[in-house]
């Protein structure tokens, strides 16, 4: 067996031990009984050790190190010079980070994300704190066995954004910054008002359930090879591009978090259900960055579902589902209703315009936590007094502020910055499409759907991670990250909207 054989099936052996780990955190975060934590915390403690010892298996070195010569002259476009590439980033990575903390990660966060299940539903950030603790410990531990060469945050980014520094996150978030200000004071004094109470009416949540199904269903989402649960904190995850399955919440009195939540999340699971089929078990179906992967959520969510001919098509299901709430609405005040910009305390539930600064307030707090110049205590009073400088409002508890997002208790960090990443990427990718697909929002008011996906499967999905996502960005629109683009996209959306234009 050549190298590169041999390299590939041991490989898979280790995406298959992970795809088992992601199980069982579906598991804990969808259907286990909060009384066996500690029992799963050291089940999949027991699995991150077995992989973590193939994943530095000397063995495995070797195979990379003769696969190489095997591979010398070919180029990156060949499947198994990128598959190669992504091995050695993750064998390095791996070799570099001691087992015993590679474990206690994920023990820690297992336990820890229990504790902040209770902590947010309790509004008690002092019992949190003490994982929270233990977890930035990690994380910094970490940063300093991976090594780099500007600031920690970048070796913990680097997972989720290869190639990308924070600098270069800095350099970004400055343009976009002022841009999204600007916007936010124009709209705010244009006098247009647009009210979004009728998203707050009474929305039972089992005809939520239904509903969100049959959505997610009409735009591509494939329950032979998926299923949709409820969760504390909606996510989408992956056992393979045979089984990609997702997760919403359902409030009575707030409809677009479920609805619109539901999309993004779909977004999230056509990229994964798009990779080659051949490549199940291979280390190249992955997304190419988690920011390229939230370009696809964020445009499944607001590109299209909160366009005015996707509400335009939809809108009769939704009335016809909630005659009491909606019986007395129209299309177009529900499509200004799904558009309503207003500083909001949720990010999940936040409009387009606003979105980016809930992402640059977490970016610039995870920065100074892993730094060290954030005192851990003090997140709650520094949360609130960013948002009020950010958003011009001050959360009315904890739960609803520091608390709101469970990536810190999975000892994510270095994730959130490619949320608003995903903005730009996914307005430049819509661009491009509007010109490959001229008729495209006509297609989408009919419920049509297929040429968008096809699209997306060719240019985007069929790539997985074979490309870093500074070279698939400029591979399909010609161009590094625009964050202008996005700007572009806003106000033409919400110019109209608002009466800007």
């Amino acid at each position: 067996m050549s190298a590169v054989k041999n390299l590939k099936s041991k490989l898979s052996h280790i995406v298959y031990l992970g795809h088992a780990r992601a199980v069982l955190d579906w598991d804990q975060q969808t259907q286990m009984p909060p009384g066996a934590a500690e029992a799963r915390a050291e089940q999949s403690a027991a699995l991150e050790k077995v992989i973590h010892n193939l994943s530095t298996d000397r063995e495995l070195g070797e195979l990379i190190e003769q696969a190489g010569s095997e591979l010398n002259g070919a180029t990156i476009d060949n499947d198994d010079k990128a598959m190669l590439r992504v091995a050695k980033r993750n064998f390095d990575r791996a070799m570099k980070i001691p087992e015993a903390l590679a474990v206690e990660e994920v023990r820690v966060t297992s336990l820890a994300h229990e504790v902040w299940v209770n902590a947010r539903k309790n509004n008690d950030f002092k019992s949190f704190l003490p994982s929270l603790q233990k977890i930035v410990e990690i994380q910094q531990k970490k940063a300093e066995c991976v090594g780099y060469e500007d600031h920690p945050y970048d070796a913990l980014m680097d997972p989720f954004e290869p190639g990308m520094k924070s600098a270069e996150v800095d350099e970004i978030f400055g343009k976009l910054r002022p841009e999204l200000v600007r916007l936010v004071r124009e709209i705010k004094d244009s006098g247009v008002k647009v009210d979004d109470e009728i998203m707050k009416r009474s929305y039972p949540v089992e005809t939520q359930k239904k509903v969100t199904d049959d959505l997610v269903r009409r735009i591509g989402y494939d329950f032979s090879h998926g299923r949709q649960d409820q969760a504390a904190h909606p996510f989408c995850t992956s056992f393979s591009s045979l089984d990609v399955r997702i997760t919403t919440r359902f409030n009575e009195h707030h409809l677009p978090g479920s609805v619109f939540a539901s999309m993004h999340e779909t977004g999230h699971a056509l990229y994964e259900l798009g990779f080659p089929r051949e490549w199940v078990g291979s280390v190249l179906a992955g997304g190419a960055s988690l920011g390229f992967h939230e370009s696809q959520s964020r445009m499944w969510e607001n590109q299209v579902g909160r366009s005015r001919e996707f509400i335009q098509y939809y809108f009769p299901t939704l009335q016809k589902a909630f005659p009491d709430a909606l019986g007395d609405v129209n299309v177009e005040q529900f499509y200004r209703a799904a558009n309503c910009v207003k500083p909001s305390l949720i990010r999940v539930e936040a409009d387009e315009v606003t979105y980016a600064l809930h992402i640059m307030l977490r970016y610039e707090l995870e920065k100074g936590m892993i730094a060290g110049t954030v005192e851990l205590a003090k997140l709650p009073e520094i949360w609130n007094a960013k948002m009020e400088e950010y958003l011009g409002i001050v959360p009315d508890s904890d739960a609803n502020g520091v608390l709101q997002d469970v990536h810190w208790s999975a000892g994510i960090l270095g994730y959130f910055p490619t949320y608003a990443l995903g903005n730009l990427i996914a307005a430049q990718l819509w661009e491009k499409i509007l010109v490959a697909i001229p008729d495209l929002y006509d297609q989408i008011s009919r419920g049509e759907f297929t040429d968008l996906l096809n699209w997306l499967r060719k240019n985007v999905h069929a790539h997985g991670c074979k490309y870093f996502p500074g070279e698939l960005i400029k591979k399909i629109t010609g161009q590094p990250i625009d964050p202008m683009k996005h700007v572009a996209y806003l106000r033409k959306k919400f110019g109209e909207v608002y009466g800007l234009n």
